[in-house]
């Protein structure tokens, strides 16, 4: 799997795991909940600065969007 795709897979994962919308994660981040549904889709590829500020809002440290392997699996 490409590193976009890990992402992608984990920012899902850890948005639901903190039991937000993608909308309630948007707003907390302050961006368009499209962008947020883009980036679960593979459709864009987020920046370090974007990741540094969703990793802010769902209280994780940002290496956690790199994670190869699914913890909860």
């Amino acid at each position: 799997m490409k590193l976009r795709g890990i992402v992608a897979r984990n920012l899902r994962r850890l948005r639901n795991d903190s039991g937000l919308s993608q909308e309630d994660l948007a707003d907390r981040a302050q961006i368009n909940r499209n962008y947020v549904g883009m980036l679960e889709r593979e459709e864009h590829a987020a920046t370090v600065d974007m990741l540094e500020k969703l990793a802010e809002v769902l209280s994780i440290d940002p290496a956690e969007f790199f994670r190869r392997d699914d913890p909860a699996r």
